[in-house]
């Protein structure tokens, strides 16, 4: 496993990583004991960076993981939590207040049986008043990590433009990195239009669901996904395509999205050990470039077509 720097916080983490939303059945009904030996499977096969929310499965991702993380030693693992984004009873729920991120926080720490968070992110602010979260929430973070609960700050967004409005709008040095999912993918490259920016700025970037929800999947995408018909049926095609030549689209996604230097590391989710495995040996496999450019030749014109996140 490679290991690239986040920005400037010292913190070197694994290109391939950890996103433990899985671990609270967002995707499907999981089985607990499994879902530990998947957090178990990422770490003794070199992921060192677990990603996770309060979000996910309205705590159920965090009490999982909580779970495992006791019997694994700490100075294995970067843990990343967020704040902003909630829910109880199946109803989804937003405050990014200060005083319910700094409640958060210890929340989060105590599900996940830690005292310290290595990263601690501003979950997917296009739900908030950008100006809240610049002026409110990530001061209040910040301040927790003057007094040495949290490591560093981050915030994480479907929308880059909003991650550098945010940016441009708190004191230099506040955000240590940020969080963008789907924008790094087979199927749309956005964020290499900010990434200069980023790094201009000392600012780590995150990369996250290299399968794009499922579009670059030979299962095809859930029924919930927000992508437009065009590129849905793009996608699939390309999956098609890449079945018949033996090389699953799955495969060829990873790869791809873990290739770019300038991401620090890409987070991939699932409670399977058998999945984990595999996206692991996938990483470490080279990449076929004419794959790559036959597959992103059938997605054609949906190249970087966008959705609205909900």
């Amino acid at each position: 496993m490679d290991y690239n720097e986040l920005g400037l916080t010292g913190m070197k983490l694994s290109r391939l990583s950890f996103g433990a939303s899985s671990l609270g059945g967002v995707f499907r009904t999981i089985k607990e004991d499994e879902a530990i030996q998947s957090v178990y499977t990422a770490v003794d096969n070199g992921i060192n960076f677990i990603d996770v929310s309060p979000y996910y499965g309205h705590l159920k991702a965090e009490t999982v993981l909580g779970k495992a993380l006791k019997n694994i030693p700490r100075d294995k693992y970067y843990l990343s939590t967020k704040v902003g984004r909630y829910g109880k009873d199946g109803v989804n729920t937003w405050n990014y207040s200060a005083p319910r991120a700094r409640a958060s926080v210890f929340e989060s720490m105590e599900r996940l049986n830690i005292d310290y968070i290595d990263l601690i992110n501003v979950h997917d602010i296009e739900f908030a008043d950008l100006s809240q979260v610049a002026y409110e929430t990530v001061p209040a973070l910040v301040e927790l990590k003057k007094k040495g609960y949290v490591g560093h700050v981050g915030i994480t967004d479907l929308q880059p433009e909003n991650l550098k409005w945010v940016v441009e709008h708190t004191e230099p040095g506040a955000i240590e990195s940020v969080l963008c999912f789907c924008h790094y993918s087979l199927n749309d490259t956005l964020m290499l239009e900010y990434q200069d920016y980023f790094k201009e700025k000392g600012i780590g970037m995150i990369n996250a669901s290299p399968l794009s929800m499922g579009l670059l999947s030979s299962r095809g995408i859930p029924d919930w996904h927000p992508a437009p018909k065009p590129l849905v049926d793009a996608c699939a095609k390309a999956a098609k395509y890449c079945e018949e030549k033996g090389y699953p689209i799955e495969k060829l996604a990873i790869q791809f999205a873990i290739s770019n230097p300038a991401i620090t590391t890409t987070l991939f989710s699932s409670a399977s050990p058998v999945n984990v495995l595999n996206n692991i040996k996938n990483a470490e496999a080279p990449i076929d470039w004419e794959m790559v450019k036959e597959v992103q030749k059938i997605i054609g014109d949906q190249m970087g077509v966008r959705w609205n996140n909900s």
